[in-house]
């Protein structure tokens, strides 16, 4: 009986990193269809540039996805930073389930929030105020207009300003606000919250509202080594990959 729930994000797939699409449709083969549901927080591409785009590895990602769910693994799917332009036809062609940016789920009894975590990141002001703008329908709607060509070439330059944006922050700046953390679980009533988006594997103990809580977060996915949160009625654990 299937019983595991199983939580990844930031595998960032992209053509120039086959090692780890490898990686991932190994995962997907072999491992997934062990656990009854799997949970992406974010960031499964480096970029999305809209549904309509083919290039490599998504089609095959695409495949595989959809041959997990076919299985009996139900497959959700939350939006990241790099891949927030997903819609509905690869939720479709994948047979994956879109979520909330927040999404509250019961694990075992807990009340669980998942996100991709760059919500968190509140310090980071000039990304926020990029994010709001970038999720505004007039704003998606605009860049999906375009032809794919000019889509993909903004993606290229996105991604290297972003690279050189990023060197110049501080690491606080670019970790989550733990007074945010706790607002938002308590918002949402949650005593447990999953999320990638940092890198920076960990799990946290705290208190919220002066109850236990704790706070996941979720491994990048490397061709070197990566890893996997996996819950059961037991517990969790980390397992390698």
């Amino acid at each position: 009986m299937r019983d595991e729930i199983l939580f990844i994000s930031d595998l960032h797939l992209t053509i120039e990193r086959p090692e780890v699409t490898q990686k991932f449709v190994n995962f997907l083969k072999n491992r997934a269809p062990q656990a009854k549901a799997l949970y992406i927080l974010g960031d499964l591409f480096d970029t999305w540039i809209g549904d309509d785009d083919f290039s490599p590895p998504i089609k095959k990602v695409k495949q595989h996805l959809k041959a997990l769910s076919q299985q009996g693994t139900k497959i959700y799917y939350i939006h990241g930073n790099r891949d927030f332009l997903i819609g509905q036809k690869f939720s479709q062609d994948s047979d994956t389930v879109l979520l909330d940016e927040y999404s509250v789920i019961d694990l075992y009894g807990t009340p669980t929030l998942l996100t991709h975590g760059d919500l968190l990141c509140s310090d980071d002001l000039a990304y926020q105020a990029f994010r709001a703008k970038s999720h505004t329908k007039e704003w998606q709607e605009n860049v999906l207009s375009k032809p794919l060509i000019f889509r993909m070439l903004f993606a290229r330059w996105y991604r290297l300003r972003s690279f050189f944006h990023k060197r110049k922050k501080s690491q606080t700046i670019m970790d989550v606000n733990i007074d945010t953390v706790s607002s938002v679980m308590e918002k949402y009533q949650a005593t447990c919250l999953i999320h990638g988006h940092t890198h920076r594997q960990a799990i946290h103990d705290f208190q919220v509202q002066q109850a236990p809580a704790q706070r996941f977060v979720l491994a990048e996915w490397t061709k070197e080594s990566t890893s996997i949160l996996c819950f059961s009625p037991s517990g969790h654990t980390i397992e390698a990959i």
